[in-house]
């Protein structure tokens, strides 16, 4: 006969259980509903007609954070864990709620309406700014109005020869920052500082990094500063020898990005072709032995009218383990804003392929027993979840990857003399882009510490354009506040990531290639999976780095790159570069090349991949069989919208 000790050991556990299924399964149908919506949103997508509003938006949204912050589901949470009934499992899963559902709480009504009252203002202004009218006045074309989203004017600042065009590019920059501040922003800044004051927070930002990280906007900016005032000479010195070098009005916003890459990027652009970055992507992540684990990825990569103006990635089916041992994949939607005709388009578009299919890798791999393990929101650390991607673009600059990747439409490798000239034309100032990472979040801190009756439209551009000045020198070839993510809840006060993210970044390179190479090394996969992915939020970012690289977190890595010495570096990529053209001949004599020049052999990602324009589908992995065969779709569809003039 069963003890009544093991009776109730048992009863519990079911109890428990129940709980967990209930909370997993409302959490992931309110989480499906509010992606739809994002997604549909952004995307500006019309069918099926009237699916997509913002009104549908801000009620999905404010309906999954009204569950996640009822105080029933904490408390039972908490009384649950203190019972001491729970399975290892459930324990995890309870310590997980406890942690995700704290980040909501708000048991001030008042905050409650505030928070309504961000979403609504953000949700307006996010509506009018996807549909506002961008561009500049040509003045090579009698002053004509060349309409073009924000990252066509930033191709157009780093490409254009004429000095007047680029100026005009960066003006229409600026415009954005003027139509925000007339538009809502204003209202949304005093808003969301108002909710995180009632919540018992220091001002809007201290409550996203508190929630996100861990630890306060205190901490956090005694880590950047140690970034800011650590690169200063460096920094100094950069653009006293680019001044010198480029001449007296080189650091004026609009010639740096150009005067930079001289004619290296219009000379590099026929060795990334856009048609072929979603095929350079697969092959490169497959070969590192990445996977996806059956995840359903699709991907939105052009540019068009009333698409939201920034590549992102979300996950409307978060990957997770269920208690019956099934395996729920992920789906993915990621988006890019590609124009395959720009100049510099093709290595753009891969680099951020490589950017937002590493997300993808990352939450996909994510093998917990909760899908609040593995979504993106607090207590997601920001930091973590670009890490991750930030690692993987990072190859797209690596010689030994432009061998094997960097490749005109003949098959040939982007020459050693091209990579150099990158090389020497920008390595010395590599610190003018950690500057202008670090300057989004010093003009956030200080946007959100102004008293109210400053936060005018007047005062918050002039904050930005002194922070600008501060940080970066002179105001910024990408202004403040034509930075996307300052009006997004979900990337406001985020910016930080990425530089915390760099760091890592930096950190983790050298890691791995003390152990030899990054590039095309199944390990890297197997290890990223299981050291940095697997664990989703259950483990704070700055332990899985020190787990990983067996040092804490800092800038030393990153501060080395930036001081190494021109020539040894080239002397370092140059070694790499020669080994890759070597391994690639041994591959190509022992393997069936394709008429490019790639591998012939299929690509294996384990994941369905769709590519779409809008509502419109390119290509379905489904329904072309294999990724290769996506890859000539999606390539047939651009030569003939985008290509079909050109002598390609």
């Amino acid at each position: 006969m069963e003890s009544p000790a093991k009776r109730a050991k048992t009863a519990g556990d079911a109890e428990i259980q129940e709980f967990l299924d209930s909370v997993n399964s409302q959490y992931e149908k309110l989480h499906l509903e509010f992606e739809a919506q994002f997604w549909g949103t952004k995307m500006a997508l019309q069918e099926p007609e009237g699916s997509y509003s913002t009104v549908k938006l801000s009620t999905t949204k404010e309906a999954m954070e009204a569950f996640l912050r009822r105080p029933d589901l904490l408390q039972r949470s908490k009384e649950l864990l203190a019972t001491g009934k729970a399975s290892e499992t459930q324990q995890r899963v309870l310590e997980c709620f406890v942690k995700a559902l704290g980040c909501y709480q708000m048991s001030d009504p008042a905050a409650v309406e505030l928070r309504h009252e961000c979403t609504v203002t953000e949700d307006d202004l996010g509506e009018k700014r996807n549909t506002m009218k961008l561009g500049f006045r040509d003045a090579t074309a009698g002053g004509e109005f060349v309409e073009q989203s924000s990252v066509g004017l930033r191709t157009t600042l780093k490409t254009a020869p004429q000095p007047e065009v680029r100026r005009a590019a960066w003006e229409g920059l600026r415009s954005i920052g003027t139509f925000i501040l007339s538009n809502g922003f204003v209202e949304l800044v005093k808003h969301r500082n108002a909710m995180a004051r009632k919540l018992g927070y220091e001002d809007f930002y201290d409550y996203k990094v508190t929630q996100a990280e861990g630890f306060g906007k205190a901490r956090l900016f005694e880590i950047l500063d140690t970034l800011l005032h650590g690169s200063q000479k460096i920094f100094d010195d950069a653009r006293s020898a680019f001044q010198t070098e480029k001449g007296e009005t080189a650091l004026e916003a609009w010639n740096v990005g150009f005067l930079m890459a001289g004619d290296v990027e219009l000379r590099q652009d026929a060795y990334f072709p856009f048609e072929k970055s979603v095929e350079n992507w697969g092959r490169s992540f497959s070969k590192m032995g990445i996977r996806y684990q059956g995840a359903t990825m699709t991907l939105d990569l052009f540019d068009r009218k009333g698409k939201y103006s920034n590549a992102f990635c979300h996950w409307p089916q978060p990957a997770w383990r269920k208690p019956s041992g099934d395996w729920q994949p992920s789906v993915t939607n990621f988006t890019s804003l590609a124009d395959p005709s720009a100049v510099g388009s093709g290595k753009t578009a891969l680099t951020t392929l490589m950017h937002e299919a590493g997300h993808a890798a990352h939450f996909a791999n994510i093998d917990q027993p909760s899908p609040l393990f593995s979504q993106e929101r607090a207590p997601t650390s920001v930091a973590y979840a670009e890490n991750q991607s930030m690692f993987l673009d990072s190859l797209v600059k690596d010689a030994a990857w432009r061998v094997r990747y960097a490749r005109n439409r003949k098959g040939e490798p982007l020459p050693w003399e091209l990579h150099e000239a990158e090389v020497r034309a920008t390595h010395k100032y590599q610190v003018f882009l950690l500057r202008s990472m670090l300057s989004v979040p010093y003009f956030e801190k200080a946007l959100y510490e102004l008293p109210e009756d400053q936060i005018t439209a007047e005062a918050i551009q002039a904050l930005a354009d002194k922070v600008e000045t501060e940080v970066q020198g002179e105001l910024a070839a990408r202004p403040l506040l034509s930075v996307p993510h300052i009006i997004s809840d979900e990337s406001s006060c985020y910016y930080h990531g990425y530089v915390l993210a760099e760091m890592s970044v930096f950190q983790t390179r050298k890691f791995f290639l003390r152990q030899g190479p990054i590039v095309d090394n199944p390990n890297i996969g197997k290890t990223l999976t299981q050291a940095y992915w697997q664990p989703g939020n259950s483990a704070m970012f700055l332990d899985l780095v020190e787990n990983l690289t067996g040092e804490p977190l800092t800038g030393a890595a990153w501060i080395e790159a930036l001081e190494e010495d021109l020539e040894v570096k080239l002397a370092r990529e140059k070694i790499e570069y020669d080994q890759a053209m070597t391994q690639m001949g041994s591959a190509a004599a022992s393997a069936s090349p394709s008429a490019d020049g790639s591998e012939a052999a299929d690509v294996n990602l384990d994941m369905r991949i769709v590519i779409k324009d809008g509502d419109f589908v390119i290509a379905d992995s489904d329904k072309d069989g294999t990724f290769l065969n996506t890859c000539k779709t999606f390539e047939g569809f651009v030569r003939s919208r985008f290509l079909k003039d050109k002598d390609v």
